[in-house]
């Protein structure tokens, strides 16, 4: 485990987006610490295979607003898409033909209008179809407690960023255990929302006949609830 316990990564999302409100840290500063800690672990961890470094900085140099202004976070590859950037769900199919992403998902946009600064993408299974995250595409993904040991799945990566004190809070996404799963084996908070509380459509339709649900893995009970305040609702169309 590499946590360090005397930076504001140790914080949560609330608290860190209190820090920037009182101007008691920049968000640039915050998301460049979130990037130091990631690139000192991520060697270990294969937690993020998509770094956006250096547009995270440029983001953060921009006015922003919303409850978590200026807080880095980390979203899954998987049903969140970032316009002109890698969308892959895991596969070697999606990776060997360098596809990105032809637009903005909803959720991106309503994280950004939330504040977060995205400073990566994080590992998942393969179409996140397994409790464990381990994609021939990228490799496995390990266990910030002890690296022998599995994140768990299908929101290892997220789980495993959060958990190794990089972030305080990543996208996550739930079907048949994918939030709750890495949550338990990484020791965050993990809350699989009700059907319909965060929008799926029209874009996705109903992924797994409704059942997949977007969320977000977290250190704090508070912290999960800001976000669901955050992204909950209704997609338009």
């Amino acid at each position: 485990m590499w946590r360090n316990m005397s930076t504001p990564l140790e914080l949560d999302a609330t608290a860190q987006a209190q820090l920037v409100a009182s101007k008691q840290i920049s968000a640039t500063e915050l998301i460049d610490l979130a990037i130091a800690a990631v690139g000192k672990v991520n060697p270990q961890l294969n937690a993020v295979i998509h770094p956006r470094f250096e547009r995270a900085r440029d983001e953060a140099k921009k006015s922003r607003s919303g409850a978590f202004a200026g807080v880095p976070i980390v979203v899954k590859d998987l049903n969140c898409q970032i316009k002109g950037e890698p969308y892959h769900l895991g596969t070697r199919f999606l990776k060997n033909r360098k596809f990105v992403a032809t637009e903005d998902s909803y959720l991106y946009e309503r994280l950004c209008r939330a504040g977060f600064i995205t400073i990566g993408r994080t590992n998942v299974p393969e179409f996140g179809s397994t409790i464990t995250t381990e994609p021939l595409a990228y490799g496995p993904a390990r266990n910030p407690w002890n690296t022998e040991h599995s994140t768990g799945g299908s929101s290892g990566g997220s789980a495993a960023t959060v958990a190794a004190g990089c972030v305080a809070v990543a996208h996550a996404n739930d079907g048949g255990g994918s939030i709750r799963i890495p949550a338990s084996e990484c020791g965050l908070v993990g809350l699989k929302p009700s059907k319909g509380r965060v929008s799926l459509g029209p874009a996705l339709g109903e992924s797994w006949i409704g059942g997949v649900v977007e969320g977000c893995v977290t250190r704090s009970v508070r912290d999960t609830a800001a976000v669901m305040d955050a992204i909950g609702g209704y997609e338009p169309g």
